[in-house]
Protein backbone atom coordinates (compact mmCIF):
# COMPACT_ATOMS: atom_id res chain seq x y z
CA UNK A 1 0.00 0.00 0.00
CA UNK A 2 1.24 3.71 -0.63
CA UNK A 3 2.61 5.43 1.85
CA UNK A 4 0.03 8.24 0.98
CA UNK A 5 -3.14 5.95 1.29
CA UNK A 6 -1.51 4.45 4.48
CA UNK A 7 -1.61 7.76 5.93
CA UNK A 8 -5.25 9.22 4.56
CA UNK A 9 -6.56 6.05 6.23
CA UNK A 10 -4.83 6.82 9.47
CA UNK A 11 -5.70 9.82 9.60
CA UNK A 12 -9.64 9.12 8.68
CA UNK A 13 -9.46 6.67 11.78
CA UNK A 14 -7.86 9.17 14.10
CA UNK A 15 -10.80 11.75 13.24
CA UNK A 16 -13.77 9.17 13.30
CA UNK A 17 -12.31 7.93 17.16
CA UNK A 18 -12.39 11.37 18.18
CA UNK A 19 -15.61 12.14 16.94
CA UNK A 20 -17.12 9.39 18.17
CA UNK A 21 -15.47 9.89 21.77
CA UNK A 22 -16.43 13.65 21.99
CA UNK A 23 -17.73 14.80 24.99
CA UNK A 24 -21.44 15.15 25.00
CA UNK A 25 -21.69 17.18 28.89
CA UNK A 26 -21.66 20.45 29.27
CA UNK A 27 -20.28 20.00 32.56
CA UNK A 28 -16.51 20.17 32.07
CA UNK A 29 -15.00 17.19 33.61
CA UNK A 30 -17.65 15.02 33.41
CA UNK A 31 -17.91 13.52 29.90
CA UNK A 32 -21.41 13.01 29.33
CA UNK A 33 -24.73 12.05 31.13
CA UNK A 34 -25.78 8.85 29.96
CA UNK A 35 -29.35 7.70 30.48
CA UNK A 36 -31.10 4.50 30.16
CA UNK A 37 -34.64 3.92 30.50
CA UNK A 38 -35.14 0.73 32.60
CA UNK A 39 -38.55 -0.97 32.02
CA UNK A 40 -40.27 -3.79 34.43
CA UNK A 41 -43.25 -4.79 35.18
CA UNK A 42 -42.16 -5.38 38.57
CA UNK A 43 -41.64 -1.78 39.39
CA UNK A 44 -44.22 -0.43 41.85
CA UNK A 45 -46.82 2.04 40.41
CA UNK A 46 -45.65 4.82 42.31
CA UNK A 47 -42.29 4.17 41.29
CA UNK A 48 -42.74 4.74 37.34
CA UNK A 49 -40.33 7.73 36.59
CA UNK A 50 -38.40 7.19 39.14
CA UNK A 51 -35.26 8.91 38.71
CA UNK A 52 -31.61 7.52 39.72
CA UNK A 53 -28.61 8.77 39.29
CA UNK A 54 -25.61 6.68 39.94
CA UNK A 55 -21.98 7.78 40.36
CA UNK A 56 -18.79 5.74 40.86
CA UNK A 57 -15.09 5.74 41.34
CA UNK A 58 -14.42 9.52 41.81
CA UNK A 59 -10.96 8.52 42.56
CA UNK A 60 -10.70 12.05 44.05
CA UNK A 61 -7.98 13.56 43.32
CA UNK A 62 -6.99 11.98 40.59
CA UNK A 63 -7.78 13.42 36.93
CA UNK A 64 -11.07 14.06 38.74
CA UNK A 65 -9.88 17.22 41.04
CA UNK A 66 -11.67 20.45 42.64
CA UNK A 67 -13.14 22.00 39.46
CA UNK A 68 -14.65 18.71 38.11
CA UNK A 69 -15.83 17.55 41.53
CA UNK A 70 -18.58 20.45 41.55
CA UNK A 71 -19.23 20.39 37.89
CA UNK A 72 -20.50 16.85 38.83
CA UNK A 73 -22.31 18.19 41.29
CA UNK A 74 -23.89 20.53 39.20
CA UNK A 75 -24.75 18.13 36.31
CA UNK A 76 -26.45 15.58 38.70
CA UNK A 77 -28.76 18.18 40.24
CA UNK A 78 -29.35 19.41 36.65
CA UNK A 79 -31.10 16.42 35.73
CA UNK A 80 -33.10 16.33 38.89
CA UNK A 81 -32.58 13.01 40.57
CA UNK A 82 -34.75 11.44 43.18
CA UNK A 83 -31.83 9.61 44.70
CA UNK A 84 -28.28 9.57 44.30
CA UNK A 85 -26.39 5.60 44.58
CA UNK A 86 -22.86 6.03 44.37
CA UNK A 87 -20.23 3.19 43.63
CA UNK A 88 -17.42 3.13 45.60
CA UNK A 89 -13.45 4.33 44.98
CA UNK A 90 -13.83 7.42 46.75
CA UNK A 91 -10.49 8.84 47.15
CA UNK A 92 -6.79 8.68 46.45
CA UNK A 93 -5.71 9.88 50.41
CA UNK A 94 -7.57 9.76 53.40
CA UNK A 95 -7.14 14.04 53.70
CA UNK A 96 -9.55 14.24 51.15
CA UNK A 97 -13.27 12.82 52.30
CA UNK A 98 -14.61 15.04 54.37
CA UNK A 99 -13.96 17.45 51.65
CA UNK A 100 -15.26 15.10 48.82
CA UNK A 101 -18.29 14.07 50.92
CA UNK A 102 -19.10 17.82 52.14
CA UNK A 103 -19.08 18.84 48.09
CA UNK A 104 -21.73 15.44 47.42
CA UNK A 105 -24.06 16.81 50.08
CA UNK A 106 -24.95 19.51 47.95
CA UNK A 107 -26.67 17.14 45.83
CA UNK A 108 -30.50 17.70 45.55
CA UNK A 109 -31.55 13.89 45.93
CA UNK A 110 -35.11 14.10 48.12
CA UNK A 111 -34.87 10.15 48.47
CA UNK A 112 -31.39 9.38 49.81
CA UNK A 113 -27.85 8.93 49.13
CA UNK A 114 -26.73 5.14 49.21
CA UNK A 115 -23.34 4.06 48.44
CA UNK A 116 -21.03 1.00 48.62
CA UNK A 117 -17.22 1.04 49.21
CA UNK A 118 -14.50 0.07 46.57
CA UNK A 119 -11.08 -1.94 46.65
CA UNK A 120 -9.32 1.48 47.41
CA UNK A 121 -11.93 2.07 50.19
CA UNK A 122 -11.00 -0.69 51.71
CA UNK A 123 -7.33 -0.72 51.16
CA UNK A 124 -7.61 2.75 53.26
CA UNK A 125 -9.92 5.44 54.86
CA UNK A 126 -13.10 2.66 55.25
CA UNK A 127 -13.78 3.90 58.60
CA UNK A 128 -13.34 7.45 58.22
CA UNK A 129 -15.32 7.07 54.67
CA UNK A 130 -18.50 5.57 56.49
CA UNK A 131 -17.94 7.98 59.27
CA UNK A 132 -17.76 11.26 57.24
CA UNK A 133 -20.88 9.47 54.65
CA UNK A 134 -23.10 9.35 57.81
CA UNK A 135 -22.38 12.88 58.83
CA UNK A 136 -23.41 14.50 55.49
CA UNK A 137 -26.74 12.16 55.38
CA UNK A 138 -24.88 9.03 53.45
CA UNK A 139 -25.57 5.45 53.88
CA UNK A 140 -22.85 3.35 52.86
CA UNK A 141 -24.20 -0.57 53.09
CA UNK A 142 -22.26 -3.41 53.31
CA UNK A 143 -24.48 -6.26 53.13
CA UNK A 144 -27.01 -4.58 54.09
CA UNK A 145 -30.56 -2.86 52.64
CA UNK A 146 -32.28 0.62 52.61
CA UNK A 147 -36.12 0.76 51.66
CA UNK A 148 -36.99 3.67 50.06
CA UNK A 149 -40.73 4.51 50.71
CA UNK A 150 -42.77 6.04 47.93
CA UNK A 151 -46.52 6.63 48.40
CA UNK A 152 -46.92 3.64 50.50
CA UNK A 153 -44.95 1.34 47.97
CA UNK A 154 -40.95 0.22 48.21
CA UNK A 155 -38.50 -0.94 46.05
CA UNK A 156 -34.98 -1.97 47.96
CA UNK A 157 -31.19 -0.83 47.59
CA UNK A 158 -29.13 -3.84 48.73
CA UNK A 159 -25.23 -2.99 49.02
CA UNK A 160 -22.81 -5.53 48.75
CA UNK A 161 -19.15 -5.74 50.94
CA UNK A 162 -16.16 -5.91 49.51
CA UNK A 163 -16.89 -8.21 46.65
CA UNK A 164 -13.49 -9.41 45.87
CA UNK A 165 -13.62 -11.17 49.38
CA UNK A 166 -15.77 -14.06 48.51
CA UNK A 167 -14.90 -15.94 50.87
CA UNK A 168 -16.56 -13.61 53.66
CA UNK A 169 -18.89 -12.17 51.33
CA UNK A 170 -19.71 -14.89 48.53
CA UNK A 171 -23.45 -14.67 49.84
CA UNK A 172 -25.50 -12.26 48.40
CA UNK A 173 -27.24 -10.07 50.56
CA UNK A 174 -30.28 -9.97 47.75
CA UNK A 175 -30.24 -13.79 49.27
CA UNK A 176 -32.35 -12.39 52.26
CA UNK A 177 -35.02 -10.71 50.30
CA UNK A 178 -38.18 -11.89 49.18
CA UNK A 179 -38.62 -12.02 45.26
CA UNK A 180 -41.79 -9.93 45.98
CA UNK A 181 -39.51 -6.68 46.16
CA UNK A 182 -37.94 -4.68 43.25
CA UNK A 183 -34.42 -4.98 44.08
CA UNK A 184 -31.48 -2.90 43.34
CA UNK A 185 -27.77 -3.94 44.02
CA UNK A 186 -24.50 -1.95 44.19
CA UNK A 187 -21.52 -4.17 43.55
CA UNK A 188 -18.55 -1.85 43.22
CA UNK A 189 -17.34 -4.47 40.79
CA UNK A 190 -19.89 -6.42 37.90
CA UNK A 191 -18.07 -9.44 38.38
CA UNK A 192 -19.87 -10.14 41.40
CA UNK A 193 -23.06 -10.49 39.24
CA UNK A 194 -21.41 -13.38 37.48
CA UNK A 195 -19.15 -15.05 40.65
CA UNK A 196 -22.04 -15.87 42.81
CA UNK A 197 -25.68 -16.13 43.30
CA UNK A 198 -27.62 -12.66 42.93
CA UNK A 199 -31.60 -14.13 42.77
CA UNK A 200 -33.72 -11.35 43.92
CA UNK A 201 -31.89 -8.66 42.13
CA UNK A 202 -33.72 -7.16 39.31
CA UNK A 203 -30.80 -4.20 38.39
CA UNK A 204 -27.42 -4.74 39.49
CA UNK A 205 -25.43 -1.10 39.37
CA UNK A 206 -21.53 -1.61 39.12
CA UNK A 207 -17.91 0.21 38.58
CA UNK A 208 -14.54 -0.35 38.93
CA UNK A 209 -14.01 -1.08 35.10
CA UNK A 210 -13.60 2.86 34.32
CA UNK A 211 -14.41 1.89 30.94
CA UNK A 212 -10.95 0.64 29.76
CA UNK A 213 -10.25 4.09 30.17
CA UNK A 214 -7.82 4.09 27.24
CA UNK A 215 -9.90 2.25 24.00
CA UNK A 216 -9.86 3.00 20.27
CA UNK A 217 -13.39 2.20 18.84
CA UNK A 218 -13.56 -0.16 21.64
CA UNK A 219 -11.33 -2.49 20.06
CA UNK A 220 -8.41 -1.80 22.21
CA UNK A 221 -8.69 -2.12 25.88
CA UNK A 222 -5.20 -2.32 27.51
CA UNK A 223 -7.44 -2.75 31.10
CA UNK A 224 -10.93 -3.48 32.01
CA UNK A 225 -10.04 -4.56 35.69
CA UNK A 226 -12.59 -7.50 35.04
CA UNK A 227 -11.98 -11.41 34.97
CA UNK A 228 -14.46 -11.13 32.05
CA UNK A 229 -12.75 -8.93 29.60
CA UNK A 230 -15.06 -6.73 27.65
CA UNK A 231 -18.09 -8.36 29.00
CA UNK A 232 -19.20 -6.41 31.55
CA UNK A 233 -16.29 -2.98 30.14
CA UNK A 234 -19.20 -0.50 30.09
CA UNK A 235 -22.80 -0.28 29.56
CA UNK A 236 -26.29 -2.30 29.68
CA UNK A 237 -25.27 -6.31 29.64
CA UNK A 238 -26.70 -9.64 31.36
CA UNK A 239 -25.58 -12.17 33.74
CA UNK A 240 -25.49 -15.69 33.02
CA UNK A 241 -29.11 -15.93 34.49
CA UNK A 242 -30.44 -12.38 32.39
CA UNK A 243 -30.21 -10.39 35.05
CA UNK A 244 -28.99 -6.99 33.99
CA UNK A 245 -26.36 -5.24 34.91
CA UNK A 246 -25.44 -1.11 34.23
CA UNK A 247 -21.80 -0.59 34.40
CA UNK A 248 -20.35 2.75 34.27
CA UNK A 249 -17.00 4.45 33.56
CA UNK A 250 -16.63 6.10 36.27
CA UNK A 251 -16.02 9.91 36.96
CA UNK A 252 -11.73 9.70 38.29
CA UNK A 253 -8.99 7.78 36.41
CA UNK A 254 -6.53 5.16 38.66
CA UNK A 255 -2.93 4.53 37.54
CA UNK A 256 -2.57 6.98 34.41
CA UNK A 257 -4.80 10.28 34.34
CA UNK A 258 -5.66 9.65 31.12
CA UNK A 259 -8.95 8.90 29.25
CA UNK A 260 -9.49 8.15 25.37
CA UNK A 261 -12.47 7.22 23.88
CA UNK A 262 -14.21 5.82 27.40
CA UNK A 263 -15.48 9.04 28.85
CA UNK A 264 -15.96 9.61 32.43
CA UNK A 265 -19.44 9.52 33.10
CA UNK A 266 -22.83 10.01 35.55
CA UNK A 267 -25.62 7.73 34.92
CA UNK A 268 -28.98 8.64 34.92
CA UNK A 269 -31.74 5.75 34.81
CA UNK A 270 -35.41 6.55 35.28
CA UNK A 271 -37.65 3.44 36.27
CA UNK A 272 -40.14 2.71 33.72
CA UNK A 273 -43.41 0.24 35.05
CA UNK A 274 -44.49 -2.03 31.68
Amino acid sequence: MEKTNLWKICLFLAVLSLSSCASLSKFPGVGRIKKYEFHSERIPSAFDGFRIVFASDFHYKSKFKERQLRNAVRAMNAVSPDLLLMGGDYQESCEVVRELFAELSRVKAPYGKIGVLGNNDYERCRDEIIRVARLYGMKMLEHQHDTIHKECQQIIISGVRNPFDLVHNGVSPTLSLSPDDFVVLLTHTPDYVEDVDVSNTDLALAGHTHGGQVTFLRLIVPETGSKYGKRFLSGKACNSKGIPVITTNGLGTSRKNIRFCAPSEIVLIVLRRK
